[in-house]
């Protein structure tokens, strides 16, 4: 070629258009000939082209089985023009039982294993068609689906197979095509056939109707679906995600300790994976309750054996695995598959709808097959029928021409006959012409035209079309239908860090300067079988317990701060300390502000709308609120109460109906009043007046006077007394009360206040540290306006700064609180309405302080 013809046949082409289109045609060519399956079959090309393959050669579950080179080897040689391990891990995974819920290809010899085995060669393993895979290909001979040229024109091939069940659903799909990729999971045969029968016989029928008879996807390695939202989602848009746990049990061994055992394991997880993953999870801390593990797995099936330490929770264990492990694993759906050669997303009803109308054309076609296949028959029996009716005279125009086309030509003028008719008398054989033959034909040309009157029917009645595309589906529904083996949980539970902490007792204690710590409750009760004791919490000069509680590690804590705020925290998130250590500061714990500090402490598991808080103010206000208004949290806390710039929070307590409330003011007033005086209001206001001070007056603190019960106050000097909370009269709330001790100069104003009972001692603790712990009961009990008595010598400069209230030691019954053995108070010593978890607390506080001193 010249150079001027050269460079006539050079064209000057856009680089980004030719790259547009070159990348576009091989992301289509990726698209539609290798990564998305076809809707009407659910397969791959090279699914299809083994399974046709297989066919053609006769390796159909009757016959022997053979070797799978031979096989791949027919198909990469035939329809298929890629390697030989892309076709030979096909054939694989459709032959293992633990990847399809229903195996397309019965494998012989090593298919490898949920473990992640891969299979042997394909020099060594044998293979045919599986039994299912036999639906999917019948009638393919009767012209139901088109072929089309393979790869070098030298064969045909279907573009799709008959598929006389939805594949596409009953053993799902996954591919990664160019910008798109498809992930369809597998599902029950009899579920999905159930569904479509549904959609046949109502197709106005909605996504909740087709999940009453499909409700969710159905592995072969079984497992648990937690949640259906998901299931739902992806029904109905073609998308969703859900997450699927293994199946485990925990069993009680001879020796008493307890270990897990799991069964079943998330679909496509390996195995092998799983265990190794646990392995370093154990080695790592991470799950130290784990003492031994092993693989007792065999072909009667899956046991993964998790051996627990004696103090082991086994479904902590379990939460930490399913969280830690793929024993929990999400699972992505996108139901993408090829529409008429194009990719859609479907929702179930579409993509049952597509299949059912792929099954009337496969049933048109077949019928329109086998109506001509009966229809040239029965015109040659038509043919037989006329020459045996003039035999002699067929007989002797044979003989008497010259050759078969003379007889033929003659033949077709003399009776009309059809030239298929002339061929096949001239071809009949002699023992035909008797009469045992003559009345074969006659029967079968009766049951002949009854089968086409029966084609004519169904091809001019889609109804019926539809009856019989039923019909055959149940027939296989019957035949290779199994039970579901995934169950389907109705709530997916998203695991929090709360379960993966064992749920137990834990005394919390938090001191007036502000120090937090949580330890268990055993730590205790331990020391009550001692006879001595241990010694007492490390705290610093002037400080001390003021808040002890038995709460457990998922109940909330409720911190309620000097400036009105609230803070919520569960008891696990409280750090832990030692019998000895003083705790946390509250302000490493809470973002406190300058000057805040805690006020108040409330812990509870629920936030009932029945159930409400008081709150009470230095300046008198007061507030009733439910709990419920309290269920949220921030981390710089929320508002609990409105304050104005010169007040602060003093007091929060649980308020019950009928209850009394009382308020004790600085400058000696008290006042008593009934909870039904203020009325419930919202968490964010100010409250109303409790009890009315006046000038540089302040309230003190409010409790609950329960019947039976007494005042204690004391003063700033140390003097105090105890009254019958009965001596003070009933009065509305916002009143100023009435006087509780004569206050003076020498002795001062009051310091503080407390509700006792029978029993109880108070701690007295002053401003520079001075610390004295006396018995209620030997404080003067005088009327309600006298001076009081002398309780705590103070210095000159000193002033008592606060009380606590403890239990006294005294006699005690053993009891069962929360399942495990501790000494409770004797019923009449603990305050009303007191429970038993309660009175453990006080017993607490009152060893505490005993050990302190």
């Amino acid at each position: 070629m010249t150079e001027e013809a050269m460079a006539s046949s050079v064209m000057p082409v856009d680089i980004e258009d030719e790259l547009r289109r070159s990348f576009l045609e091989y992301s289509m060519s990726v698209i539609v000939a290798r990564a998305l399956p076809d809707v009407r079959d659910g397969l791959k090309p090279v699914h299809r082209r083994i399974l046709y393959a297989m066919h053609e050669s006769g390796l159909t579950p009757t016959r022997a089985y053979k070797k799978s080179a031979w096989t791949v080897g027919e198909v990469i040689g035939k329809y298929h023009p890629h390697g030989d391990s892309a076709v030979y891990d096909t054939m694989v995974r459709m032959a293992q039982d633990f990847s399809m819920r229903a195996p397309l290809v019965d494998g012989h010899g090593n298919f490898g294993s949920v473990d992640g085995d891969s299979a042997a060669a394909m020099r060594y393993t044998e293979s045919r068609l599986a039994k299912p895979a036999m639906e999917l290909l019948r009638d393919l001979e009767k012209e139901t689906v088109d072929f089309g040229p393979n790869y070098d024109e030298s064969l045909t091939e279907p573009l799709v197979l008959p598929s006389r069940y939805p594949n596409l659903l009953v053993n799902g799909s996954a591919g990664i095509a160019v910008g798109m990729a498809t992930n369809i999971l597998p599902h029950n045969l009899g579920e999905v056939i159930d569904a479509t029968c549904a959609l046949i016989d109502d197709p106005g029928i909605s996504t909740e109707g087709l999940m009453e008879h499909l409700p969710g996807p159905d592995f072969p390695t079984g497992g648990v679906i937690m949640g259906r939202e998901g299931i739902q989602s992806a029904y109905e848009t073609g998308r969703g995600s859900i997450k699927v746990r293994g199946k485990a049990y925990a069993e009680q061994t001879s020796t008493g300790r307890m270990r897990i055992i799991i069964t079943e394991i998330p679909y496509a997880v390996n195995k092998s994976k799983l265990v190794t993953k646990i392995a370093e999870l154990v080695r790592e801390k991470k799950l130290p309750e784990i003492s031994d593990l092993r693989d007792e797995s065999d072909r009667k099936g899956m046991r993964i054996v998790v051996e627990l330490k004696q103090i082991a929770i086994p479904q902590v264990v379990m939460n930490k695995l399913y969280k830690h492990t793929p024993l929990e694993t999400g699972m992505g759906i996108i139901q993408l598959a090829l529409v008429d050669g194009v990719p859609k997303e479907l929702p179930l009803k579409e993509m049952l709808f597509h299949y059912v109308e792929h099954q009337k054309d496969v049933i048109v076609r077949r019928t329109s097959y086998d109506l001509r296949k009966a229809e040239e028959r029965a015109h040659i029996l038509e043919g037989y029928v006329i020459a045996l009716d003039n035999i002699d005279e067929v007989i002797k125009i044979i003989r008497g021409s010259q050759d078969d086309g003379e007889a033929k030509s003659r033949l077709m003028e003399r009776f009309g006959l059809s030239e298929a008719q002339t061929d096949a008398i001239l071809e009949m054989r002699l023992r035909r012409l008797t009469g045992l033959e003559r009345s074969k034909i006659d029967e079968e040309l009766a049951d002949l035209r009854e089968k086409i009157a029966w084609y004519q029917k169904v091809l001019g009645d889609t109804a019926l079309v539809l009856q019989i595309i039923k019909d055959e589906m149940l027939e296989i529904k019957d035949k290779y239908g199994n039970k579901r083996r995934t169950e389907l949980s109705g709530v997916a539970h998203d695991l929090d860090v709360e379960d993966l902490i064992a749920e137990e007792d834990m005394v919390v204690t938090i001191t007036k300067a502000g120090y937090v710590k949580r330890l268990p409750v055993a730590t205790y009760r331990q020391q009550k079988r001692g006879g001595k004791g241990i010694s007492g919490v490390n705290l610093k000069e002037s400080d001390f317990v003021e808040h002890l509680f038995i709460s457990s590690t998922h109940d909330y804590v409720l911190f309620f701060s000097t400036r009105g705020k609230v803070y919520r925290l569960k008891v696990h998130e409280l750090p832990v300390g030692s019998r000895h250590s003083r705790g946390t500061a509250a302000v490493n714990l809470l973002p406190f502000t300058q000057d805040e500090r805690i006020a108040a402490v409330i812990t509870t598991r629920e936030f009932s709308a029945d159930e409400y808080l008081l709150f009470a103010t230095a300046q008198g206000m007061v507030k009733k609120t439910a709990i419920q208004a309290y269920d949220r949290s921030r981390r710089d806390g929320i508002i609990a109460i409105n304050l104005r710039d010169d007040d602060e929070l003093i007091s929060v307590r649980r308020v019950r109906k009928g209850e009394r409330v009382m308020m004790v003011s600085a400058e000696g007033k008290a006042i008593k009043w009934d909870e039904d005086n203020a009325r419930p209001m919202g968490r964010d206001t100010m409250g109303v007046r409790g009890m009315n001070v006046k000038g540089d007056d302040r309230v003190l603190g409010m409790e609950i006077a329960y019947p039976g019960s007494e005042l204690f106050v004391v003063t700033e000097r140390g003097y105090g007394k105890r009254t019958p909370v009965d001596q003070y009269p009933m009065q509305n709330r916002g009143g100023m009360g009435v006087k509780t001790i004569q206050v003076t100069p020498k002795k001062g104003r009051l310091a503080g206040m407390k509700i006792v009972m029978p029993g109880h001692e108070l701690m007295l603790i002053s401003e520079e540290g001075v610390v004295i712990r006396v018995k209620a009961e030997d404080i003067s009990q005088l009327g309600r306006s006298t001076q009081g008595v002398k309780v705590m010598n103070v210095g000159e400069s000193d002033r008592v700064s606060a009380i606590a209230r403890v239990s006294a030691k005294k006699k005690k019954k053993p009891a069962t609180v929360d399942g495990q053995q501790a000494l409770i108070e004797e019923p009449g010593d603990r305050v009303p309405g007191m429970t038993d978890l309660e009175a453990a607390a006080e017993d607490l506080v009152s060893e505490e302080f005993d050990e302190e001193e």
